[in-house]
């Protein structure tokens, strides 16, 4: 299942973030993939908000992993400095674990992640804007659907989990 979302600003990205919040559980692996700067760590920040984490989400360009403690535990992954050499990483006690995985520059380390994922390809399309195309396959797939009518109903808002 694929669903094509348009973007217009930052508080478009927050919404889809709170949505797929809401929609999340535990051992669910979130693959982002985009340009530098498309919004990814972003859409994760958003995420995290979300979820009711507390710390100060940022990238983890050049630690690879950072860890958040909520409700559900946020393993946030940048794997962009391990094309081709993914196997040389012990991610696995992240990704198949209890916790929500976001791993940024997923196609990487594909061949690591489970068959089946929740996956954003975010493209920048101006400035501001971004065109999200969000794909799940198994159990992902009602979510792939749920995620896109509440987005597109714009009087739907997300609330936030409690800690």
């Amino acid at each position: 299942m694929k669903k094509t979302l348009m973007i217009s600003s930052l508080k478009d990205m927050e919404r889809i973030a709170g949505i797929v919040a809401e929609c999340a559980m535990s051992g669910w692996v979130i693959g982002l993939k985009g340009d530098l700067g498309s919004g990814k760590t972003t859409f994760t920040k958003f995420l995290a908000r979300y979820l009711a984490i507390q710390d100060t989400v940022n990238s983890p360009t050049f630690t690879i992993l950072k860890v958040y403690q909520g409700e559900i535990p946020l393993y946030h992954m940048d794997v962009y400095r391990l094309e081709d050499i993914g196997y040389d990483y012990e991610l696995d006690e992240y990704i198949y674990n209890e916790g929500i995985s976001v791993v940024e520059w997923y196609p990487y380390i594909r061949q690591m992640l489970p068959e089946s994922i929740l996956s954003l390809d975010i493209l920048r399309t101006s400035e501001d804007a971004r065109k999200i195309i969000i794909e799940g396959s198994g159990d992902y797939e009602t979510i792939v659907e749920t995620i896109g009518h509440r987005y597109c109903d714009k009087s739907y808002i997300p609330q936030p989990r409690h800690r």
